[in-house]
C-alpha cells in the first residue's frame, strides 16, 4: 500500500478487540436514514475483521455536537441497518462517555478521552477518510496509546482506496490533469 501506510490486511485480529473509527455520518430525516452509501462503504472493512475472528467495536460521529446528548443524533439507526446488512445483531451502546457528545475532550485530543477509547481495544483501524485530518481523540489521540500497550494502528479499504487514489494523483498524474477537492463545508 502507498505511503507507508499498513491496512487491515496486515494484521491478525482473530480474537482480539479491533476499534474501527468509521464515518457514519449519515442523513437522517425523522430517525430514518434516507442515504445509507457510507454504511454500505464500510461493509468490506468491517467483514474482514469479523471474518479474521475479531472483535469488532464501531465508532462515528453523528451531526454536530453542540449541547450534549441529542437523541436526533442517535447512532441506534445506524447500528440497526448495519445490523440488517451484515445479516447479524449489531449492538448499539448507549453510553455517552464513549461518544462526540464529550465534544471537547473529542476535538481537542483530550489525552483522558483517548486513553479511553483505547482501553476499549487491542487494535485501531481508521475508515474515516473524511474524519481523518483532524486531531481528534477518535483520530489521532487514541493511536498513541494504543502504540504505547503494543497495539497497531491501521488504516481500512476505504481510507486505503483513498490513501491510494491520491498518492498515485499526486506522484504519477495522467497530465493534462486538473484537480477539484470540496467538501460540504
Amino acid at each position: 500500500m502507498g505511503l507507508n501506510k499498513k491496512s487491515v490486511d496486515d494484521i491478525n485480529a482473530k480474537g482480539k478487540r479491533v476499534l474501527v473509527r468509521c464515518d457514519f455520518n449519515v442523513p437522517l430525516k425523522n430517525g430514518e436514514i434516507t442515504d445509507d452509501t457510507r454504511i454500505v462503504a464500510a461493509l468490506p472493512t468491517i467483514k474482514k475483521l469479523i471474518n479474521d475472528g475479531g472483535k469488532v467495536i464501531l465508532c462515528s460521529h453523528l451531526g454536530k455536537v453542540k449541547n450534549g446528548p441529542n437523541e436526533g443524533e442517535s447512532l441506534a439507526p445506524v447500528a440497526k441497518r448495519l445490523s440488517e446488512k451484515l445479516g447479524k445483531e449489531v449492538t448499539f451502546v448507549a453510553d455517552y462517555n464513549v461518544t462526540r457528545f464529550r465534544g471537547a475532550e473529542e476535538t481537542k485530543n483530550g489525552e483522558k478521552f483517548s486513553k479511553e477509547l483505547a482501553d476499549l481495544a487491542d487494535l485501531y483501524v481508521c475508515d474515516a477518510f473524511g474524519s481523518s485530518h483532524r486531531a481528534h481523540a477518535s483520530v489521532a489521540g487514541v493511536t498513541k496509546f494504543i502504540t504505547a500497550k503494543g497495539g497497531q494502528n491501521v488504516v481500512g479499504y476505504l481510507m486505503e482506496k483513498e490513501i491510494n487514489f491520491l498518492g498515485k494523483a499526486v506522484e504519477d498524474p495522467v497530465r493534462p490533469f486538473v484537480a477539484i477537492l470540496g467538501g460540504a463545508k
